[in-house]
């Protein structure tokens, strides 16, 4: 149960103190059709309409995008043109705020979960928990079939550090001498591209196609699809 302000506030309609005036014009009513005239009325989500319209996703979202290249997953609009602005904006305007889970730089493109529910988050990108990510990474340099051998044997061992570091196994397959995708189930900063460069390759397209069992398919660039919060990615 939640005051009438605050329903209309956190699902990104208008503020609170705008709120009262909604309430005011008659615009918020019960589902009977009944008019409600305190905006700091308490009520459960399904009783309320708003311009005769259940509330826009009272529970929760949980998005799945096609994210494009030169978007990025910031919320700072400053960076430039950012996922968000690719959102209703009325969904921009919820609290808590939608927001990637994990991210995927400027230069890449694919499969983005986009989510305003925070334990999903830190369950889906914590370390522990493993969710694989699959990648498809051009190359600007063919491989030899003896070194692509070789790459996935050192990436599967997990002997490849990055600062230091080592990472976590990773499967590395191939799909021709300049075309490979990666399995991890990790996420440090720019991970694909440094683990590719720390064996003395460069990555000139990278995409995601994978986020643990749920595909891309079907979505174009910019389009992304709901999914429901109770969704498996294992």
């Amino acid at each position: 149960m939640k005051r009438i302000d605050q329903w209309l506030s956190n699902l990104g309609y208008c503020s609170r103190r705008e709120a009262r005036d909604w309430v005011r014009g008659g615009r918020i009513t019960r589902a009977g059709g009944q008019v409600i005239l305190d905006f700091g009325e308490k009520a459960s989500a399904d009783e309320i309409r708003v311009d005769g319209n259940a509330l826009d996703h009272p529970d929760g979202l949980l998005l799945a995008m096609n994210k494009p290249l030169g978007v990025v997953c910031s919320h700072d609009s400053r960076e430039g043109r950012r996922v968000y602005d690719l959102l209703p904006d009325q969904w921009s305007r919820r609290l808590p705020a939608l927001t990637s889970v994990g991210r995927l730089d400027r230069d890449t493109s694919g499969l983005l979960l986009l989510t305003d529910q925070t334990p999903m988050v830190h369950r889906l990108t914590s370390p522990k928990h493993k969710v694989p990510k699959r990648y498809a990474a051009q190359l600007a340099q063919p491989v030899p079939l003896e070194r692509q051998q070789e790459l996935s044997r050192i990436f599967a061992e997990g002997s490849l550090s990055l600062d230091g570091e080592p990472c976590l196994p990773a499967e590395l397959g191939w799909s021709g001498s300049a075309a490979a995708e990666l399995v991890l189930t990790e996420g440090r900063f720019h991970q694909v591209r440094r683990m590719f460069a720390a064996v003395d390759l460069t990555v000139v397209t990278l995409h995601r196609t994978h986020f643990g069992r749920l595909p891309l398919d079907g979505l174009a660039p910019s389009e992304f699809r709901e999914l429901p919060l109770d969704f498996s990615f294992d």
